[in-house]
């Protein structure tokens, strides 16, 4: 599957509706993130059954001031609806494809436990 361009109101549905969702955070302007595209596309064409999203900050200040997003490129790993990896700069086709590994591998009963224990903390 090829990147597909994300907005604000898409975001909830995007990440409901699917297990694994990587969302590149980043602007026209910004070098690294240009220099980022061609690896973020083409790890995307080898992984079908996950959806490579892709967030204008530009465009889409508030979804970007509501994760934080401090720099750019940042990718974030959503699975199951949950933040498993969150970070600023760009990586290597390599580092994009250990990063998607590892999420597949988490035990995400165990995520979602540890989420209600936090949740139950809090209140």
């Amino acid at each position: 599957m090829a990147t597909q361009d994300m907005t604000a109101q898409q975001f909830n549905e995007v990440i409901a509706d699917n297990e694994i969702v990587i969302v590149d955070f980043w602007a026209e302007w910004c070098g690294p993130c240009k220099s980022f595209a061609p690896t973020y596309e083409k790890v995307s064409e080898l992984h079908e059954d996950i959806v490579f999203a892709k967030v204008d900050t530009e465009k889409e200040q508030e979804l970007a001031s509501h994760f934080q997003i401090r720099s750019i490129p940042t990718l974030m790993v959503f699975r199951e609806q949950v933040v498993l990896f969150a970070q600023p700069g760009m990586l290597a086709e390599e580092q994009l494809e250990d990063v998607i590994a590892k999420v597949r591998e988490v035990d995400m009963a165990k995520v979602h436990e540890e989420v209600a224990n936090q949740e139950q903390q809090e209140k």
